[in-house]
């Protein structure tokens, strides 16, 4: 359960950060935001796969940038599905995409499968 909040919390500070750095990406609200994590997270766990196995051509012919385009589509989905959450265009989908990507990719470095939070410890011998 601990996990799952982390990683909510996490896609939260991630479209926090999108509405923060990319103009034309807009949340009102806390609950807003923590809503839109929740759907971002279903959404990605639901539609994304089918979503990556039909335009699989186009994502091996353009080397996997359609990928982006597939990010931007899901964010948009989650905003239109959401009143306090609104979305310009295409741009700042795109663009709000990969900082929600980047900081959970940067996230995930320090938590393990399982949500918990990893430490490595390294010990030199002499």
């Amino acid at each position: 359960m601990l996990g799952f909040v982390l990683r909510l919390l996490i896609g939260a500070l991630g479209l926090w950060l999108a509405s923060e750095l990319v103009p034309g990406i807009e949340v009102h609200g806390a609950w807003t935001l923590l809503g839109a994590a929740l759907l971002l997270g279903i959404v990605n766990a639901v539609v994304r796969p089918l979503l990556v196995i039909l335009t699989l051509p186009i994502t091996v012919l353009t080397l996997g940038l359609f990928l982006l385009v597939i990010n931007a589509a899901t964010l948009g989905l989650v905003a239109w599905m959401l009143d306090n959450f609104t979305i310009a265009g295409f741009w700042p989908a795109l663009f709000g995409a990969i900082v929600v990507s980047v900081t959970g990719w940067l996230a995930s470095y320090f938590i393990g499968p399982r949500g918990r939070v990893e430490v490595i410890v390294v010990r030199h011998r002499r």
